[in-house]
């Protein structure tokens, strides 16, 4: 198939710039990937679309707040690092602006000091590979101290809630962009979900932001998939597992559950095993899903490749006409948007 494929016509004013309150208020598009029929309800509806034995696995990942601005030692120049992903211990991938600035070798303050870093070489990509330090505090913190939210780019309003970006059930820093499915759960619907009997699972995916770059390659199978680490835990494994074996549904909350339940289940023949590592598996139509039998996801970019992956399970007609409809029937879309619930 080709990238063109994946396009659609998005009106700028549906481009969610701010989360509704409450969490669980915003619209809910169910579309049967059977029949191709959709139903259109709130998230708080999720509850009806469930059933007493089915499981909902939630990517627990808490966002980083990964954009950093200080200065070039000793010039005092302004740049800004924005932190993609952990290499090992305190080297990290950043992207640095102004990249001229931040050759291999320079030196960077963070907070009057409370963070540097030394730029240790560049990717192919342009990426930098730098070399943080800290004080007492320790790294997390001090990033805690001196970091901001990194919104994706679409989105031009500031954020007057860093919260809004988490997850209520967020637990382990990490992402680069939260994993937005989640977003529209509060405590009190999960509370619901499970009163009727809906067991709930956590994996840990942190989210990078290639997530959000749009295809480039015209083939869509010569796109390079980006690796990101993910983690499933024994409790999670049974659980599915089990899930399986009694004939209920397997439900991802996100793309990022998603991938990390398909990785797994290629990586131990089919059925989940505890597993702690890394992936770039890119699922597009004609993929074979191994474990998923639903999806809660939020509507993505054109030509993305989440909405190759929303094709791939609901179908490509299906998928390209529910956007179609999203569009119509005017959904919020992107991050703060309105969610879609595949069943």
């Amino acid at each position: 198939m080709k990238t063109k494929d994946f396009f659609y016509d998005l009106p700028k004013e549906l481009i969610a710039q701010t989360p509704l309150e409450p969490r669980d208020s915003s619209r809910l598009l169910v579309l049967d990937r059977k029949s191709g029929e959709m139903r259109h309800r709130h998230f708080f509806d999720i509850v009806d679309e469930l059933e007493s034995g089915d499981c909902l696995i939630l990517n627990n990942s808490r966002v980083l707040p990964a954009r950093i601005y200080g200065t070039k030692e000793p010039t005092g120049a302004c740049v800004e690092f924005l932190l993609l992903k952990r290499i090992e211990n305190n080297v990290w991938e950043c992207l640095a602006g102004p990249g001229k600035k931040a050759k291999p070798g320079a030196k960077f303050s963070f907070g009057g000091g409370i963070l540097r870093c030394k730029v240790i070489s560049v990717t192919e990509d342009g990426n930098r590979i730098v070399e943080f330090s800290y004080g007492e505090d320790g790294f997390f913190a001090s990033l805690e101290k001196v970091g901001k939210m990194p919104l994706p780019p679409y989105i031009t309003q500031e954020l007057k809630d860093s919260e809004r970006y988490q997850t209520v059930y967020s637990k382990h820093l990490g992402s680069a962009a939260a994993p937005t499915a989640g977003l529209h759960f509060t405590n009190e619907l999960l509370d619901k979900i499970r009163k009727k009997g809906v067991k709930t699972g956590f994996v840990t995916l942190h989210v990078g932001l290639g997530t959000f770059r749009p295809v480039k390659a015209e083939n869509i199978t010569d796109h390079k998939m980006h690796s990101e680490h993910f983690e499933i835990p024994p409790a999670t494994a049974r659980l599915i597992n089990e899930t399986k074996e009694n004939g209920k549904r397997v439900i991802a909350v996100g793309t990022t559950s998603c991938r990390s339940l398909e990785a797994a289940a290629s990586l131990c023949s089919g059925r989940i095993e505890p597993y702690v590592g890394s992936t770039d598996i890119f699922i597009y139509p004609g993929y074979e899903f191994k474990v998923l039998d639903g999806l809660i996801t939020n509507f993505h970019l054109p030509e993305s490749t989440l909405i190759m992956l929303v094709s791939a399970f609901a179908g490509y007609e299906n998928t390209m006409k529910a956007y179609e409809t999203a569009v119509k029937e005017k959904y919020r879309f992107f991050s703060f948007g309105d969610a879609m619930a595949i069943l």
